[in-house]
């Protein structure tokens, strides 16, 4: 009879995989929990997060992993191959952290500073990335645990600067990419969630096809004569230019594009001037641009090109791009694995509880993966019932510890849902 029991634990999981990833997630969520916390309280920026990493690769090891480190500067990548033959999937969580001050009330806050483009600044988990690197340890424990009965290879990847290197530095999944982490194995397809701050615990979101748009920015530099306040006659104000630019740059979204055509531009930042009674010589403007087509962001290139030489000229000013720089592609859900793969949140969850949510313009590199092999990119909910968060990005923002165990049945069933059927 003993020896019957692992022979009856094996097809139990084949079976049934749900009842046991429920068990094995149950026996691993108060490690994770303390992990999590232990990545908030000590966040790390975008090619900064050597503890973070370190962190990662000792428990990866710990659990019997094939680990590599030092991926496009502090990835991670660890390989479970599973007692059965099958195919390769990969999965992916991001690992850095905004310079964002924090103001919760957590007992596990950040207190962390550091300088940040030459600045002082405080360091936050600010969109949920810990939450992420919490789930995918924990997805990497259950797996591990039912090693035997997975059809398959497992590939993990933590990655690094999402956010976006730093000036003048490489990074994030796109370099992920140059250096080969989707080689030896290459995955069939690849799996990413995000914490949702406007979806509660339990609750997952998705979106078919576009998911996340593309992130250009830009910088731009307008240059006219610096004169006395009280002489506007003898200048060439490049403020007032720089506000008609302000002005007309809306018309890209307004009347070069599609009513029919999702669009986002923003001016993030004007630069100018250094006393109330000087009008200066130049001013330095910068933004992003969001798309979800490729031609639609080299229309919206073509016209703040045309738009900054037409503003500068009328006014005798001079306008250069000092920058236009294409970030992230748009994250774009595979169609057919998505239809395949929603069935699996919903076991999960409930069906009640997966919901359809619009395309967003907030940008992920996840889609550097995506635009490699195929991928599904979903939201999991993270605000507590009673409370709220703050948006993404800002200092209030709050994920709940209790969306880790949701997270990782979710993303543990996914992955054996799309093993045992491409076995």
């Amino acid at each position: 009879m003993t020896l019957l029991i692992p022979i009856m634990t094996a097809l139990l999981s084949a079976q049934d995989p749900l009842a046991r990833v429920e068990q094995e997630a149950a026996k691993v969520t108060p490690a994770l929990i303390e992990i999590r916390h232990q990545i908030h309280q000590n966040p790390e920026l975008s090619n900064r997060e050597e503890k973070t990493a370190a962190l990662i690769a000792d428990y990866l090891r710990k659990l019997g992993l094939e680990v590599q480190t030092g991926v496009a500067h502090h990835g991670v990548v660890a390989v479970l191959k599973g007692g059965l033959p099958g195919p390769v999937v990969a999965v992916r969580a991001d690992i850095d952290a905004l310079p964002v001050t924090e103001q919760t009330n957590l007992p596990f806050a950040s207190k962390v500073r550091t300088t940040y483009l030459g600045q002082e600044v405080g360091v936050m988990h600010a969109c949920g990335h810990d939450i992420h690197t919490a789930v995918q340890l924990g997805v990497a424990s259950v797996l591990t645990a039912m090693k035997a009965t997975v059809p398959g290879t497992v590939k993990f990847i933590f990655q690094p600067a999402e956010e976006g290197a730093p000036p003048g530095e490489t990074g994030g999944a796109s370099l992920m990419v140059k250096e080969g982490v989707l080689q030896n194995p290459r995955p069939q397809a690849i799996f990413g969630l995000h914490a949702f701050s406007e979806m509660a615990v339990g609750d997952i979101g998705y979106s078919e096809g576009p998911a996340l748009s593309a992130a250009d920015s830009w910088e731009v530099k307008i240059t006219g004569k610096q004169a006395h306040g009280a002489r506007p006659e003898l200048s060439i104000d490049p403020i007032v230019t720089a506000a008609q630019f302000v002005e007309a740059l809306q018309t890209i979204r307004s009347r070069s594009f599609s009513g029919h055509e999702p669009g986002v531009v923003t001016i993030g930042t004007i630069h100018g001037g250094q006393r109330l009674n000087i009008i200066p010589a130049d001013v330095t403007l910068s933004g992003t641009i969001r798309t979800f087509r490729p031609e639609m962001s080299t229309l919206a290139e073509a016209r703040l090109r045309a738009i900054l030489k037409g503003v500068t000229e009328a006014a005798g000013a001079t306008g250069e791009v000092v920058r236009y720089e294409r970030g992230a592609p748009a994250t774009i859900n595979n169609v057919p694995l998505t239809r395949d793969t929603v069935p699996a949140l919903e076991r999960v969850v409930g069906k009640q509880h997966v919901i359809p949510v619009p395309p967003a313009m907030g940008s992920e590199d996840f889609s550097f993966f995506a635009n490699e092999v195929p991928g599904f990119f979903y939201r999991l909910g993270q605000v507590k019932p009673g409370t709220t968060s703050g948006d993404h990005h800002t200092p209030t923002f709050l994920a709940d510890d209790s969306a880790i165990p949701i997270g990782v049945k979710a993303m543990s069933v996914v992955i054996l849902d799309y093993l045992s059927r491409h076995k």
